[in-house]
This record gives structure tokens, sequence and C-alpha cells, in this order.
């Protein structure tokens, strides 16, 4: 007689056994002959200690050509039970056994589920008090999201989650709630309804319909009143415009703050609630009494995120400062580029700004959390072997990237579809000490970022789909004995903005699943690598890892329009993109040449690390080409003057002039005096009428009906035309504009009048 197990007729299913999970174990023997029998015997460590021994006959259950089949349930058995058992058989006198298998009861997968939370540098320098910032995102996300995502996943105690907070994210929310910085959206609320000025009112109607219309008008009954007034061009009383001031901020916030008292950390409370409930009528006491609501949400994010990370519930890691592509500020000479016609820009290679990036984050990070980071989630998810010692000597433990990088690193590149080669963290040798690489699944991470908030209305049954295919398509592929991670990493923002207001019922049915299900484990990143005795997870050091072979320069993003493959051609490679770069490269030279450093200028290198941020470089070039493309350039070319300024320098020309043409904006309240050669301008009303011009010298002239323009939510939000661009012989362009409406009124400032832009001399 002969018998054997863990084969592939003959094994043990599942191969790794999860709490209250029974296995099935099948036995072969032969020759197929009568009087056999096959049992186990057993030893069950629990937990505690004690030790459970037994014996478990395994019955006949199929004959297969010449070799007999024996089958029967093992278990079920507790998390943390450590199992040895032995397969014996008989036949006749004849006595046979195996050698002794072992496992561990336990998940069959652990899972690592990091949320990025970022927006871009915002504040002007220049500007008191300590910055003024640009754009509302800043503010008008953080109560909508950065407090609600983690309150809510406070509510599952046995769930482990790590949030990625950008530096420069935190550090905009203290430029609110510390030193009284403020936004254009935040001074249009302030102030008193009856006092705006026509320009201020066009800018109200322009901007504060800026909101889901789905989730955060359609609900409010008096906010869909003036959108629909508004889309009728209807006039607004100033009660009608106080209401909108109140309404604009009231729909950013949460839906718990909306619904109910908030217990925030430090014992205050904050809600809208009454003032949902009131639904209109609002006074200035109102707007007042709101904004401070906003205040409160905004000064309890990084108290909220510290109170649960020295709970253990979650693991809170950063970003380079400014949320600069680390490689690029690294050695631009090293990008991953490969869209047809792409170049890589002259050399920009500033191996200390990285290092500054770096050393800059960890110091924010230990002054509001009381600790060193331990995790690192590298800015767009880019990495390079170069950046490997800075993130050592900066003493992180860990840091994740996207499974594509994994995929083309090597000298032949890593099977980063197959579970038990992605599932893994990996590790970088540097001066002697391991940093631990994980790398994302991007498909299953894009199923919760893009897919789930279209295809599905049911929540649950979304979050059910997402559980299953991680337990069939990842798990139920792991081949090995040993632990598998599941690396899941996103943007919480956007996600949660996708989402709108079935955002909390969609990620409490996918944690509820994941805390209550035996198969799946969640665990932050340090947690999987040092162990946890408490919850029975092995320690997995970064030194015990596989080395990760030629690590692949790329990020999380392959460019729109490149060959397939993550790369770094989304921030470099197309004629504007390098044109940024030789800006800051030029700015460098500037600095030094002047003998400027960081610790004789520090606010002149604060503004250049802002400039190195990732997010300006994103909406250049043609594969993001989108509205808000200006804005973003802009603001690039601001923290490089303030650099300058901030130097004692006059910053070049150059930085007047936009990268690519953008279409110069002219409206009756606000009237630039310059258009320079090849760009456009777009004149913008509050109501019909038409624009003439002419250009000088010469008798070029015409006209141009300003057309309806949809903004957000598809409501009408201007009317406007765009005119030239004009050539470079043109000195000067006469503008006069003429109203439709037969009438100018204070919510139409639309008279005849003339306008005048001068070429360059």
């Amino acid at each position: 007689m002969r018998i054997w197990h863990m084969t592939a007729d003959a094994g043990r299913e599942p191969l790794r056994v999860a709490p209250g999970e029974s296995a099935r174990l099948v036995v072969g023997s032969a020759p197929i002959e009568p009087g056999q029998s096959v049992w186990i015997t057993y030893d069950v460590i629990h937990p505690g200690g004690s030790v459970e021994r037994g014996m478990l006959s395994l019955p006949w259950h199929h004959n297969d050509r010449e070799a007999s089949y024996w089958a029967a349930p093992f278990g079920p058995f507790e998390c943390g039970d450590r199992v040895t058992y032995q397969v014996h058989g008989a036949a006749g006198p004849q006595r046979l056994e195996l050698p002794p298998f072992r496992f561990t009861v336990g998940p069959r997968l652990f899972l690592a589920l990091l949320w990025h939370q970022h927006q871009p540098a915002y504040v002007d320098l220049s500007q008191p008090p300590q910055g003024s910032v640009a754009q509302p995102w800043v503010r008008l996300h953080a109560l909508r999201g950065y407090y609600a995502m983690p309150a809510l996943g406070a509510r599952f105690p046995d769930l482990r989650v790590t949030y990625n907070l950008t530096p420069v994210l935190l550090w905009q929310i203290e430029r609110y709630v510390q030193h009284g910085a403020t936004d254009p959206a935040l001074d249009l609320t302030r102030k008193p309804a009856e006092r705006l000025t026509p320009g201020e009112q066009e800018a109200i109607f322009e901007t504060f319909f800026d909101a889901g219309w789905r989730d955060q008008i359609l609900p409010f009954p008096r906010y869909l009143e003036l959108y629909e007034r508004r889309r009728e061009q209807q006039p607004f009383s100033t009660q009608d415009i106080r209401d909108l001031q109140m309404w604009h901020n009231l729909a950013w916030f949460a839906p718990e703050f909306q619904q109910g008292e908030v217990a925030l950390p430090g014992g205050q409370t904050a809600s809208v609630r009454r003032f949902v409930q009131q639904e209109g009528s609002f006074g200035e006491a109102d707007i007042e009494e709101m904004l401070a609501e906003q205040y409160k949400v905004l000064g309890a994010i990084v108290p909220l995120h510290r109170e649960l990370q020295d709970r253990g519930l979650i693991e809170v890691s950063t970003s380079p400062f400014a949320h600069p592509i680390l490689p690029l500020i690294y050695d631009t000479d090293s990008a991953t580029i490969d869209r047809p016609g792409a170049c890589k820009p002259p050399r920009f290679s500033h191996p200390e700004d990285a290092e500054a990036q770096v050393a800059r984050a960890v110091e924010f990070y230990r002054e509001r959390f009381g600790r060193p980071p331990r995790g690192m989630w590298p800015s767009e998810g880019a990495v390079s072997a170069e950046i490997m010692p800075i993130l050592s000597r900066a003493g992180f433990e860990w840091l994740a990237s996207d499974q594509g990088v994994l995929q083309r690193s090597g000298r032949f590149g890593y099977d980063a579809a197959n579970p038990d080669v992605l599932g893994r963290p990996y590790q970088v040798q540097s001066e002697g000490r391991a940093l631990a690489l994980f790398f994302r699944d991007a498909g299953l991470s894009n199923l919760i970022s893009f897919r789930y908030h279209q295809a599905y209305g049911d929540m649950e049954a979304a979050a059910g789909d997402w559980l299953r295919t991680i337990v069939d398509d990842f798990a139920g592929r792991i081949c090995g004995l040993e632990d598998r991670i599941l690396t899941i990493a996103l943007d919480g923002e956007n996600t949660w903005s996708a989402y709108g207001l079935r955002a909390p019922a969609f990620l409490q049915a996918l944690y509820r699943r994941l805390t209550e299900s035996a198969e799946i484990e969640t665990v932050t990143f340090s947690q999987y690598l040092h162990g946890d005795a408490e919850r029975r997870i092995a320690e997995h050091p970064a030194a015990a890892q596989e080395l990760v072979d030629r690590l692949y320069t790329g990020s999380w993003i392959d460019e729109i329009g490149s060959a397939p493959g993550v790369d770094l051609g989304t921030w470099v490679g197309e004629p504007d993109e390098n044109r940024a770069w030789g800006l800051l490269a030029e700015a460098h030279e500037a600095l030094a040449e002047a003998s400027i450093t960081p610790t004789s200028h520090p606010r002149a290198y604060e503004a250049l690390y802002l400039a190195e941020g990732s997010d300006w470089f994103w909406w250049l070039g043609s594969d993001h080409a989108g509205p808000y493309n200006a804005r973003f350039e802009a603001l690039f070319r601001l923290h490089l003057s303030n650099a300058y300024r901030f130097a004692g320098l006059e910053p070049p020309a150059t930085l007047a002039q936009p990268l690519i043409p953008w279409s110069l904006l002219w409206t009756l309240a606000a009237r630039p005096e310059l258009i320079r050669p090849q760009e456009q301008m777009t004149v913008q009303a509050n109501c019909r009428g038409t624009v003439l011009w002419r250009a000088l010298p010469g008798d070029e002239q015409g006209e141009a009906v300003l057309l309806p323009v949809n903004g957000f939510g598809g409501i009408l939000a201007r009317y406007e035309a765009t005119l030239g661009p004009f050539g470079p012989t043109i000195r000067e362009v006469q503008v006069s504009f003429r109203c439709h409406e037969g009438q100018a009124g204070e919510l139409a400032p639309c008279a005849v009048e003339e306008m005048m832009a001068h070429g360059p001399d």
C-alpha cells in the first residue's frame, strides 16, 4: 500500500484555513484493494496555550484508475490555532504514515487600504495674512471628506486603514485655522449681500453653484430654487444672494454635520443642521455662525487623525512636502517617457531639493503627530532607485507604489498579475538598511475609484462584488502557504466626491464586510511589517523580504497617448512641460548666482519648493487639457515669481507670460491692460450682448455675439465670446460691448463701455 497527501490530486482545500472554516482533506492510496483504512492524528495548539489532540477517520470517497481517494472535513478552527496533523494508512497488518503537515489558522489574505488625500499649493505667499489662498478647494473638501472619512472608519473597531495626508494639504488647512488665510469664495461669503458690487455679484453667480447637482443641490429645496432661478436668468433679490452665500457653503458639509451634532476631538461639537432645517431667510449672523462651524471642522482634522493613530486604528503616512515628483526633482535625465514625439528637457537635477522636500515632510509630520512617520506614499506613486537613499536616511520604513512599477522592474520584469508575486512587500537596500516597498493592485483599486459609483445603484451590492472579487480573483489564486498582502491605494477625496451622498453607504458596506470576513484581515503597512501580537499577526520585517531587482522609474499613471506601461510622461516631455522645467532651472541658477541659500532666504526657497509640486505639470501638456489649466499654470509662475522677489531679485519677464497661449479673460468688472501676441481674449458678461473690436495699426475689425456658457451642473453661468489671437504687429486692440438686454442693472453690469488692450512695446 502507498499513501500520499498535499499533491495535485490529493490536497487540502483551502490551503490556508481561515477562522471558523473547515479544511477538506483528501488522501490518495494505491493499489485499490479491500481492507484498507486511512485516518489522521492531530494536535491543535490554541492561542491561549491549551492543546487539543485527537484522531479523525477519513472515509473512502471514490476510485480513479488505480488509486483510491479518502476525504473528510477537518475543523473548524479558531484564529491563531497552530495545527499539526499526520496521515496514517493501513492494509491488513501493514501500517504507513506520512511526515507531519502543519498550518496556522488565519486570514487567507491581509489587506492594506490607503486613502491618499491631497490638494496643491493654492497659497500666494506674498499676500498677508500668511498667504491668501487662490482657490477654495482645500477648505471645501475638508468640510466634505477629510474629517468624515476617518470618522466613518472609526465606527468599525476591527478595521485598519492608512491615510496619506500630504503636508502641503495640512499646511493650507492651518493657514485658515491658525493664520486667518482666506480665499475668494470665502471673501464673497463674508461680505454683506447688500454691499456686493455688480462684479462681485457676477462672481457669486458664476461660482456659487460649483457643486454636484444630484448630491449637493437637488436634496435642498432652497438651493435648488436658487439654482433654477439662475438657470432661467431670473433676477435675484438681496435675500436671494444672501441665501446663495449660505447654501454654497452648507452644501459642502459632510452629511453627518448637516443632519446632527458631531462630537469632535477636544470636547467641541459641530453641526449645521439648524441652518439646513431653516432653509432660507438667512441673516449675516447666520453666515458668521456657519463659518464658525467650518473652522471647528477644519481645526479637528489633524487631532482626529492623531487620536485614531494613537489608538492603533489607523496609520498616517506622508508625501514629500509640496508633492513634487521626487525622481524628476532628483534628475530629469532619469525620466521614463514613451510618448511619440516627447523628449526630455535640459537637465534639471537638484537632489538637495529632493532631500529638503522629504526632510520638511518629516519635520512637519513630527510636529503634528508627535512621532516620525513610518511610511510614505511618494507623490503620484513615483519612485526610482536614486531616491531610495534619501527616504532611507530620513527614517522611512515603507513606501508604496503601483504594480506597473513592479511589472517593469528587473531585467525581464515581474509577473505582477500573479497574486503570489504582487501580494507581498519587497525590499531595497540602502546604506545597510532595508526599506519595504508595497505595490498596489491597480485594477482592484480602480474598481472602487472609477467603476462602482457608475455601475451600481445599490452600494451593498457594489461592496459585495468587490469583496467577492478579491477573495476569488486574488486570494483564490494564491498558491503558497506564506502570508500575502493586497495593497489598495487610491485618491480619497475624488472617490468620496464621486460617490456623493452614497459615499457613506458604500464605505460602511465595504468596511462591515471586511471586518466580518474571516478570509480577509485589514492591516496598516507598519502593522504588517512589525506584527501585532494582540491581533495574532506575525511580523514580516523588510529585511526578510525579497530584494526588488532594478527598480523601475515610474508612477501610478500611464500617460495618455503613450506606450502601455506606467511612466513619468504626464509631468515631463511635452514642449510646455519642458519649458516649465526650464523656468525652474533658471530660478535655481539665479538664486545660486546671487548666493541665496535656504538658510539665508528661507521664504525664497519655500516658494521655489511650492513651484516643484506635481500638480502644475499635470495640467500642462495635451494629455490633461481642461478648463482649469490656466489657473494652475498661473499658480506655477506665481510661486516662481515669489521665489525671485523673496530673494530680492526681479522676476524675469518670461514669468509674466503664460507657457502656452491661454485665453486672457476680460470682463466688465476686471479689465487687464495687456494682451500679448498669439494670446486669445475671452470677453465675459452676465447678459446677452455683442463685442465689437478693432486692431491697430491697420483696419482689421469685427464683431462677435456672446454665446451662453453652461457652468457646473449644466446651469447657465455667463455669456462669452473669444477674440484673436492677434498677430505680433498689432499694437492695440479696441473693444466695446453692446448689451442686448435693453437695460443695465445691478445684476447685469452690461452698460456699453469701451475697453483697450495694448500689445507689447
